[in-house]
């Protein structure tokens, strides 16, 4: 029986050494003094709902940033491939008109 009343302070202490540690990482606002277990756990449960919110809320943004970079790389792309076609257009025009200039001296 001792040894059970050992392990329930034990216990005890541990909890409330957690519960210490979440007091230190969940905010709480004007009410940092005065808690409850209750209070402090639902406070914890409030702020990772709302981390989780934020969280999706980045993804989300992330994956629209990623469509984003893909449109605009493919646009970069075709500009690239049209910039090559109209070089080689202008090359081939001026090369036209060095063999016509050179055929009327």
């Amino acid at each position: 029986e001792a040894e059970a009343a050992v392990c329930s302070r034990c216990r005890r202490a541990q909890l409330r050494l957690c519960l210490e540690r979440l007091k230190g990482l969940v905010p709480l606002g004007a009410a940092a003094g005065r808690h409850t277990t209750l209070s402090l756990l639902t406070r914890a449960r409030l702020h990772i709902q709302k981390l989780e919110d934020q969280e999706r809320r980045a993804l989300h943004q992330i994956e629209q940033l990623q469509r984003e970079q893909r449109h605009l790389q493919r646009q970069l792309e075709k500009l690239g491939m049209e910039r090559v076609r109209i070089d080689s257009i202008g090359s081939s025009l001026s090369s036209e008109r060095s063999d016509s200039e050179q055929g009327e001296s």
